[in-house]
């Protein structure tokens, strides 16, 4: 558990995970060195404009891509000790909100204010990035991810609802030799054709993700739900699990049948996927050693009622018994790979980022 800023919006680990960027709920974007006991800051890149609502690391090409409310996005190279950034063309007039590379790392998204999703690719002749926007959502598009084909776009938005996308591009994207899922090849290479839409949550839909394999995809909504769903059916609805607490502001796969969600009780919960094919809520990582008869449930009305009995207040300092201290907002991974996750990375509203270890298995 390390106290990193007052506030961290965003982060993503290098590929060694060496250093972590990080934003200090600012415009500006803090690049840390960590040798696995002590952190020491390196570089402040700070061509923003307004608060950095998300980054990503490519690994393999070692490029940082931020957004931010500012309506901008740009791609940080590191050339002879310094960031360089280039900016990208998003055109797009309201905030962006999330990033994220495709597996190939030759194209990125940027969800936004907009109602679009802005799908960015470097155009070698004019050497910069450009874009092709999705336009088919009703209201912000709050999260995005890639499938591992670097073809398919999953998205969730604050009309409840998540969906998938084709986000192929002519010049960048050969057409896949066979179909992916129920969707058909056709489809797929027709950018921006809305190939899925679910809607089992009943509030924001605020972090999306595909499995490592693809074949499913899990989302997080303001009703306090998560959703899983098998999109190898089109015509699959997904399987809704409503969560006892608190809403989830994030989750993330950990394997093809564990996922790791956290929000608004500060701490991650995983939930794994049971022999008859549904998902039940395992428990939580940052909790108690439970009395004899097992975990006790959490109530969210009865937190909140204990909250205002005892006079609690986050913003008068009162101490949680959870490491972190107030909202989760961001998990990445930190040792493993996407379909083998050894140990993860969660930041918050508290400034801390804290790492969770599952070497033993989860």
């Amino acid at each position: 558990m390390h106290h990193l800023a007052k506030c961290i919006t965003c982060h993503a680990w290098s590929a060694d995970r060496t250093r972590l960027a990080l934003c200090p709920n600012d415009n500006t974007v803090e690049i840390w060195q960590f040798d696995g006991a002590s952190w020491q800051k390196e570089h402040v890149l700070d061509e923003h404009d307004q608060i950095v609502t998300g980054l990503d690391w490519a690994p393999k090409t070692n490029r940082l891509v931020s957004c931010s409310e500012d309506r901008n996005a740009y791609v940080w190279t590191f050339q002879e000790g310094y960031w360089k950034p280039t900016l990208v063309i998003l055109r797009i007039n309201r905030a962006a909100t999330h990033v994220k590379w495709s597996p190939n790392e030759d194209k990125f998204a940027v969800a936004s204010g907009a109602k679009v999703v802005s799908v960015c690719y470097f155009e070698e002749d004019n050497d910069w990035w450009v874009s092709k926007h999705i336009k088919k959502h009703k209201s912000t598009v709050l999260c995005v991810d890639w499938h591992p084909s670097n073809l398919l776009l999953l998205t969730g938005a604050t009309d409840f609802t998540a969906r998938i996308f084709s986000a192929a591009v002519k010049g960048v994207d050969k057409k896949p030799r066979e179909d992916i899922g129920s969707f058909t090849a056709a489809a797929i290479m027709q950018f921006g054709e809305q190939l899925m839409e679910m809607t089992s949550a009943q509030g924001w839909v605020h972090s999306a993700r595909f499995s490592p394999s693809g074949q499913l995809v899990c989302f997080v909504g303001h009703d306090s739900s998560i959703s899983f769903c098998d999109i190898t059916n089109s015509q699959n609805q997904p399987w809704r699990l409503k969560h006892t607490g608190l809403p989830f502001q994030t989750c993330m796969f950990l394997n093809e049948q564990t996922v790791v969600a956290a929000g608004h009780e500060y701490k991650p919960y995983l939930f794994q996927q049971q022999g008859d094919g549904t998902w039940a809520l395992t428990r939580s990582l940052d909790e108690k050693k439970a009395a004899a008869g097992g975990p006790a449930k959490v109530n969210a009305f009865a937190m909140f009622q204990n909250k205002v009995a005892t006079g609690q207040d986050q913003r008068k300092g009162d101490k949680q018994e959870t490491k972190h201290q107030n909202c989760v907002t961001y998990l990445d991974i930190m040792q493993g790979t996407p379909d083998n996750v050894t140990a993860f990375t969660s930041s918050g509203i508290d400034g801390l980022v804290v790492v969770w270890s599952g070497a033993g298995g989860w």
